[in-house]
Order: structure tokens, then C-alpha cells, then sequence
């Protein structure tokens, strides 16, 4: 029998074989033609993208350019930021210290960081690293991110001791509402437990054992002679504008990771491996398959809307630990995506089919990284034949249509006769806010200023909307996030406090403006 498979069998095994590498091929070229559609619909400048199947890597590639008018090339070890696609890394780490026994998913944080407080008190004693990791808090969606993002000057004790002052808007787990703060006290949970700061842990327990040696858990780490690292950009008004990039430097768990496709697809292929890696000529465990199960196991459920029913043939969404997952045409996806001003990405894996993809971009269109990968999808699962490229494309221009609508109809309901109740002077105070700070507004040259003093880009002019409402227009455009500023005022005419909430529904949630109520300081 063992003569007969060698004689019989090999050839039909080497036929597969070279079909396999053919179909593959095929594969890439389709891709290819698909990612440059996606780069020229969306003005994205550059794009990489890697694919692993079966443990090898099928496609490893660079595309357009790293800056913007420029000739330098993205190849697949240009370094991106990978943003949120961190979590994952951050919560693998809390799981190698579950299998090393050092804590347990149901460890209490206040157990770990005394000081930890939520709004309220029961959800403070019941809150564990489950919670931190799976978006259940009953906080709402970007909670507290302004402390963070842009680049601030709040530490890490800002941020532990904010969290208590936020909205609580659902109950405890009882609802999904993303939240970068809570990565970032897993990360002081990695800190605290190993002795070590989140950084070291990353390179030591994950980039090293990988292989993953341009991967650096931030881009200040990246050496200045390498000139292979990918530009930020947003358009704006029909352009594309190079921007500094906002990597959250101090807050590292939640999303300051750089890394390239090719050391990305190291990274996928143990995860589709379930932790297992090769060292070597040994097999070793990142984490084990148990806890492998744990991050993908579902926590916190997601709506599953009729267009997803319609499009991706869903029936469940749901949050684990760092990761997303939802059915697909069939197969489950284990997902996420990252977003830092001007860099967006998305990594996907299929375990099903051992199948992963990676796509790092640098422009912020998570439209294209959306068409890129649900082109590979139905590529490599053999499913319908749609274009990605104009599906999303339709999407877009629906959404700014509305958007454009919605903003003209607000616009024409202005009461332009109104002035503002108070002289300008007595709106130029320093206002607080309890879990972000202190807000200042001036008056400079007959103009009010406003500018948030943790945050230095959050610098700009009001602009009188109509009574007591302005708009702050930020000096820095590309931050696409001016909002109003709403003064409330007490029965003798002096100011009670201020709201402020986002223009545009375009503006990224993470300008969660509508949590402030800036009360004068006095």
C-alpha cells in the first residue's frame, strides 16, 4: 500500500501543486488590478498587502508611493502604523500571562491598579480584564478619547483618573460601545504585572519570538536612517495634504505599533496556528490553543444590520478580546481595523480556510481598505463576483450627499439676525472640564481663541453661529473636526457652562466633543 500511494498518488499531489502556485497567481493578478482601482477611486497614495494561506505567505507586496509626490516606493517592508490593529498584540500579551499564571481573565483591575475607577462604584469592584478587553463598559462610544488624541500632555494618571468623570450611557456589559481608554489600562495591567513597561513586553514576548525585527511598538523607535517608512495623508478639498501623522506615542496599548506587511504576515500565520510558531527547527507557543479560543470567543454582541444580511451573508457580529468576528458567505472572520489621523488598516483572518490578509494603507479611506479586502475574500473563498471598488465608491458619495444636504438644511434654519447675548469679552474665560481638563478661550484682536491646554492642535476661532452658539474652526484643517460650542447661561446672564458637539456626522468619534461640560473656572 505505502509503494502503490508513493507511485500512484505522487503525481496527482505534484499535479496540485503546480496548480495550486497557478491559481495563486491568477489570484494575485486579480488582486493587484482591484488594489490599484481602490488606490486611484480613493486618492490613496500608498498601499501594502500581504496574504498567507496554509502557513505560507501567497502575496507580499508594495503599492504607489510612501509620500505623496514623491518617488520613493511602498514595498512590503515599508513600516506603517497598524493603530488598532495593536489590540490584538496587547491583549495576546495579557494571555501569555494567563497561561503563565499570573493572572486570570477574571482577575478584578482593582485588584492590580487600586486606583482604577469607574462612574460607578459597582461596576468598579466587578470590573475585569474580560471587561478592559471586549467594549463592554457602559461607557460611550470613544469615551475620554480627547484625552489621548490628538497628541496631549495627559499621562497615564490623567487617563486612570478621567474615567470616572465620563458619561455612563448603558449599563454595565450590557452593550457595545468601542473604547481605546480600556486598552490602555490593559496595557498598565501588562506594566504592572510583569515589571516591565507594555514597549519591552511587545518586542521581548512578541516581535522578537516572531521574527518581526522592523516591527517597532512606536515610530519613535524607528531609526532615523530608515527612509522606508510610510508618510501620513488626508484629503482634503480634492487634495491630498502630508500630515505629521498622530501615532499615540504615550499611550502605546492602544494603538502605537509600525510594522510592515511582511513582518505582519508572521504575525497572522500564528495566529491561524493558534500561537504555534518556529523557532528554529523547534515548535513553540506564543499563547496557548486555550487561550488562542479565549480571544476569539464572542463577548460582546454587535447589531447585524439587513445590508449585512444582503451583502456579507451574516447572521452574527460580535467583540472578543482584540478582535471582531462575524459569519461570512459561511466562514467565520476573526477581524479588526486601525485608524490614526492619515494611515488606516485591516487585518482579516479566515481560520476555516487558514487564510489571512493584511492591508496597510497610508490615507485614511477605510473604503478602500474594505474594497482590497473584500476583493480577496471572494477571491480566495470562490464566492460572487462584486465590485468592491464602485460598491463602496456608491456608498461614499451617498454619505457625503446626505451629509451635504443635511448641513444645508441646518444652515438655512440659522437665525442670522441673532447676536450673541453677552459681549465677547465675557465669553473669553478658562472653562474645565472634570475628566479632560482645562479649556481656555481668549480674546485676541476683537476674535475669540479657543484651545484645549493639553492638546495643542485643538487650537481655533470661534465663529458665531446664531445666539449663544459658535463653532470652533481648528487652525489645523486636515483635522476635519470643527464643533460647536453651546454657552449656557444662569438667570443673572453670566455663563452656567458649555457644550460642545461635532458639526459634521463625518467627524471621527474619536473628537467626542458631546462628553465635555466646560464649566468656568473661578
Amino acid at each position: 500500500m505505502k509503494k502503490l500511494f508513493s507511485s500512484v498518488f505522487l503525481p496527482v499531489l505534484l499535479f496540485c501543486a503546480v496548480y495550486s502556485a497557478a491559481a495563486n497567481e491568477q489570484y494575485n493578478q486579480k488582486i493587484n488590478q482591484n488594489i490599484e482601482q481602490a488606490m486611484a477611486a480613493f486618492q490613496v497614495p500608498g498601499v501594502a498587502v500581504a496574504i498567507v494561506k496554509d502557513g505560507k505567505l501567497a502575496m507580499s507586496k508594495g503599492f504607489g508611493v510612501i509620500e505623496h509626490g514623491k518617488p520613493e516606493q511602498v514595498d512590503a517592508d515599508t513600516l506603517f502604523g497598524i493603530a488598532s490593529n495593536t489590540k490584538a498584540m496587547t491583549a495576546a500579551l495579557i494571555a501569555q500571562l494567563v497561561d503563565q499564571g499570573k493572572l486570570s481573565w477574571h482577575s478584578k483591575v482593582i485588584d492590580i491598579i487600586p486606583e482604577f475607577q469607574m462612574p460607578d462604584a459597582y461596576v468598579t469592584r466587578e470590573f475585569t480584564i474580560i471587561d478592559l478587553l471586549s467594549h463592554n463598559s457602559g461607557l460611550g462610544l470613544g469615551a475620554g478619547d480627547l484625552m489621548i488624541w490628538p497628541q496631549t500632555t495627559h499621562t497615564m494618571a490623567d487617563i486612570i483618573k478621567g474615567i470616572k468623570y465620563l458619561p455612563q450611557v448603558s449599563s454595565f456589559r450590557s452593550e457595545f460601545a468601542y473604547d481605546n481608554l480600556m486598552f490602555i489600562i490593559a496595557g498598565e495591567i501588562v506594566a504592572r504585572v510583569t515589571g516591565k513597561s507594555w514597549q519591552d513586553n511587545i518586542k521581548a514576548q512578541i516581535f522578537q519570538p516572531l521574527g518581526m525585527d522592523n516591527t517597532k511598538a512606536m515610530f519613535s523607535l524607528i531609526s532615523p536612517t530608515n527612509n522606508n517608512v510610510a508618510r501620513a495623508h488626508v484629503p482634503l478639498d480634492g487634495k491630498i495634504n502630508v500630515v505629521g501623522g498622530n501615532f499615540l506615542e504615550k499611550f502605546s496599548s492602544a494603538g502605537s505599533v509600525a510594522s510592515s506587511v511582511n513582518d505582519m504576515a508572521k504575525w497572522l500565520i500564528a495566529q491561524l496556528n493558534r500561537g504555534q510558531y518556529i523557532d528554529g527547527k523547534q515548535q513553540k507557543q506564543l499563547f496557548s490553543q486555550a487561550q488562542s479560543e479565549a480571544m476569539w470567543q464572542p463577548r460582546t454582541l454587535l447589531p447585524v444590520s439587513e445590508k449585512m444580511m444582503e451583502n456579507d451573508k451574516t447572521h452574527f457580529s460580535a467583540y472578543g478580546l482584540g478582535w471582531f468576528m462575524k459569519d461570512y458567505h459561511g466562514v467565520k472572520l476573526v477581524q479588526h481595523t486601525g485608524g490614526i489621523l492619515g494611515m488606516v488598516s485591516k487585518v482579516v483572518l479566515v481560520p476555516e480556510e487558514n487564510l489571512g490578509l493584511v492591508i496597510l494603507t497610508n490615507q485614511q479611506s477605510g473604503y478602500a481598505f474594505n474594497a482590497i479586502a473584500n476583493d480577496i475574500l471572494q477571491t480566495y473563498l470562490t464566492i460572487d463576483n462584486k465590485d468592491w471598488v464602485a460598491h463602496y465608491q456608491a456608498l461614499r458619495d451617498k454619505r457625503l450627499a446626505n451629509e451635504k444636504t443635511r448641513l444645508a438644511e441646518a444652515a438655512a434654519q440659522i437665525d442670522k439676525s441673532s447676536k450673541p447675548s453677552l459681549k465677547l469679552a465675557d465669553y473669553a474665560q478658562t472653562y474645565n472640564d472634570k475628566w479632560y481638563g482645562d479649556i481656555a478661550i481668549t480674546l485676541e484682536n476683537e476674535q475669540l481663541v479657543m484651545q484645549f491646554t493639553k492638546t495643542a492642535e485643538l487650537r481655533g476661532k470661534l465663529e458665531h453661529y446664531q445666539h449663544n452658539t459658535f463653532i470652533v474652526r481648528w487652525d489645523d484643517r486636515t483635522i476635519e473636526a470643527d464643533a460647536f460650542v453651546n454657552f449656557n447661561l444662569n438667570e443673572d446672564g453670566s455663563i452656567n457652562f458649555a457644550t460642545m458637539k461635532a458639526v459634521s456626522n463625518l467627524t471621527d468619534f474619536s473628537f467626542d466633543f458631546h462628553d465635555l461640560k466646560l464649566t468656568p473656572k473661578h
